[in-house]
């Protein structure tokens, strides 16, 4: 049994769409992040990524199949399953993802004071 994901995971504070290097949409970095430690189930990436409908999702999780990177395997049976994983190529992402976050937290205050440098110019 693998723990669960951590409601917490992904801080509220420190929105994915601030660092400037996005990986697919807005929420694929996130749900990769959600697979590195094995396969989960619809219902569990739901819990972390909690600001994302269903639809948008169900769109990432295919975007991100289509693209190699997470394979979607249905459990037959009386109450069907479905699990997310991440493929080998999928696991390859994780270290450049690494290297960026590592980069966006090492200049955090730098890409905080150049958005709110341009907001004040455009408001």
């Amino acid at each position: 049994m693998r723990e669960p994901l951590d409601p917490d995971m992904f801080d509220p504070v420190c929105p994915s769409d601030l660092a400037p290097i996005r990986f697919g949409d807005k929420w694929s970095g996130m749900i990769i992040r959600c697979l590195e430690h094995g396969p989960r189930r619809f219902s569990e990436l739901r819990v972390p990524l909690r600001g994302i409908s269903a639809k948008v999702l169900t769109r990432s999780l295919r975007t991100l199949e289509r693209d190699g990177l997470v394979s979607r395997t249905a459990h037959p049976g009386p109450l069907q399953r479905v699990e997310y994983a991440l493929t080998p190529l999928g696991r390859s992402f994780l270290g450049p993802m690494a290297t960026a976050c590592a980069w966006a937290e090492e200049h955090w205050d730098e890409l905080l004071d150049a958005r709110e440098a341009a907001a004040g110019q455009h408001g």
